[in-house]
């Protein structure tokens, strides 16, 4: 009965108006504080623990989950007030649609609730001039949701100033598949101005192909061409044939009139990041995940590749907030600072 006692006694005092008062004060004196250090750009949550937490406390899976949202609301406001110019938050899996049916529905109608909530009471997003992106595939949304969906992008599109991603349904295989595919796309059937109509690999061709009139050494036109090019996908069956990257008549003199399209040697991982769904947003600094799971569970595998600092933290997503995010913060600063330190001896001898 002590136990229980005390605890009813310190919940009742943590929601009295003066503690009340001073928790705020105390809360903004931290994110102050904070503020004076580096601060990471882009910062990443996979939002894990909802159903656990829900369990632990006994009370129905969709309340978990309602709570895990009001957690998201008190994490926005925090990162913004540190300086942090993109959160992306993992919502929902496309793996989540194996859950029973009842629970996707459950999760489908929450999500397009708290959208109409952000579209209809948008104060926080535009106190801090916060855009919502919604990333992940579309297909998969019901209509309903989705027309929410849009609204809320719509909504806050003329927000510049921060970033909220929400993956949602998304993972990171698909993602990447995605760009992939897009980036293919757009290098089979967008062609590019050509400064010059003579590729490699068919200056190459050309001279070859009047070797045994003109008698010249092959090492002569090896010198021509320092690097091997992967043989043409077309059969050239005369003189004047075209692929996708050559040109023809040399010795007319005429500009052709030929289709070019990029060479897919040009393609670099900055190609395919441009056609991920986080192109245009900073590198990741920080991936935090609840719940004590220490896996990345399919969510920025591409962004997370460097320089991401990963947190696995062992609260329910539902309970954190500034004290379970303080220590996250300072021991990123603290590396950062360590960094820092490291490389400036190795720029002093650059220099």
């Amino acid at each position: 009965m002590s136990d229980l006692y005390l605890s009813r006694m310190r919940n009742w005092f943590l929601s009295s108006p003066p503690a009340e008062w001073a928790l705020i004060r105390l809360r903004e004196l931290l994110i102050g504080a904070l503020r004076q250090g580096p601060v990471p750009t882009h910062v990443a949550f996979e939002m894990d623990g909802n159903r656990r937490y829900a369990r632990s406390h006994k009370i129905e899976t969709i309340e978990g989950h309602h709570l895990g949202f009001e957690a998201l609301a008190r994490v926005l406001e925090i990162c913004y007030k540190c300086g942090v110019k993109v959160v992306t938050v993992y919502a929902f899996s496309i793996e989540n649609f194996n859950r029973p049916k009842y629970e996707v529905d459950g999760l489908m109608q929450l999500a397009k609730l708290k959208l109409e909530q952000l579209v209809q009471h948008g104060e926080l997003l535009d106190r801090y001039g916060a855009c919502v992106r919604v990333l992940g595939q579309r297909d998969l949304i019901s209509p309903d949701v989705l027309e929410v969906v849009d609204r809320a992008v719509a909504t806050t599109k003329h927000n510049t100033d921060t970033i909220l991603n929400i993956c949602f349904p998304y993972t990171s295989r698909e993602e990447i598949t995605t760009a992939i595919r897009s980036t293919v796309q757009e290098y089979s059937t967008t062609p590019r101005p050509h400064s010059t109509p003579f590729s490699q690999s068919r200056i190459t061709q050309k001279i070859m192909s009047k070797q045994g009139d003109k008698h010249e050494p092959l090492s002569s036109i090896r010198e021509l061409s320092p690097s091997p090019s992967p043989p043409s996908s077309r059969s050239d069956d005369h003189e004047g044939s075209v692929s996708s990257s050559v040109t023809l008549h040399v010795e007319s003199g005429a500009e052709p009139n030929v289709t070019i399209y990029p060479n897919a040697e040009n393609i670099t991982a900055q190609t395919i990041e441009s056609h991920l769904y986080t192109a245009g947003c900073p590198p990741l600094d920080i991936f935090v995940r609840t719940s004590g799971v220490e896996r990345l569970s399919d969510f920025m595998l591409w962004q997370g590749h460097q320089n991401a600092q990963i947190f696995f933290l062992k609260c329910f997503w539902p309970e954190f907030d500034l004290w379970q995010f303080l220590p996250v913060i300072v021991e990123w600063q603290r590396r950062q600072i360590q960094k820092e330190r490291d490389e400036r001896p190795r720029r002093a001898k650059q220099v």
